[in-house]
């Protein structure tokens, strides 16, 4: 990348392969940045220490991987609530594709060895039923998508329990700020009623 490109404005979203990108870096980057920076401020004076031991660095390996499918939750609906005036006439059929495009996302990736395929396929079905309840009631604000899913991601966190016990509403604090920031992100970048378009255009969903 060219000095001048860090001044050039990311490529605008147009279509559902363009919108999964988007899905994916955005959803891996929210979990894995929040633990990052919660394991840093709970070992305090000893992070420098604590990131390069090996213990620690396969707990978050594996953490992230569990958090994986909550980031694909939360910004899988909150994408839904910004597409969904554009496709609210035919909303459910516009949710069944947009699930099967966040599925697609998740299934870029083989089973992470720290998981396990029982636990990797329980985590697809669970991510799966999330979106699927999301057509059952109107679109959320952006602030408050993560509240239902804040204490399963801060139960994740690879730091003993007993130092982050108080610290609930700090993680919520930080999803709801972060999701908030990807929206603004993604109002920058996308092109709704073509990405739209792209979505109800794709191939009847499939999922059984």
């Amino acid at each position: 990348m060219g000095f001048f490109d860090i001044f050039r404005r990311a490529p605008a979203i147009r279509e559902t392969g363009a919108l999964a990108d988007f899905i994916d870096q955005n959803a891996a980057f929210l979990i894995q940045k929040g633990m990052y920076e919660y394991s840093r401020a709970r070992a305090g004076h000893y992070a420098k220490v604590l990131l390069q031991e090996p213990e620690f660095l396969a707990a978050i390996e594996k953490a992230r991987w569990q958090g994986f499918p909550l980031g694909l939750a939360l910004v899988g609906e909150m994408v839904e609530g910004v597409l969904h005036a554009a496709i609210s006439e035919d909303r459910r059929a516009g949710l069944d594709q947009l699930i099967a495009l966040v599925l697609s996302v998740f299934d870029r990736y083989p089973v992470p060895p720290s998981i396990g395929t029982m636990a990797w396929e329980e985590a697809r079905s669970d991510l799966e039923r999330r979106l699927d309840q999301v057509g059952l009631h109107a679109p959320k604000f952006v602030k408050d998508i993560p509240g239902p899913l804040a204490d399963a991601y801060f139960d994740l966190m690879p730091i003993h329990e007993k130092l982050r016990a108080a610290d609930r509403l700090a993680i919520t604090s930080y999803l709801r700020v972060s999701l908030i920031n990807v929206h603004d992100a993604l109002i920058k970048r996308i092109d709704v009623p073509a990405v739209a378009q792209s979505l109800l255009a794709a191939p009847p969903d499939t999922r059984g």
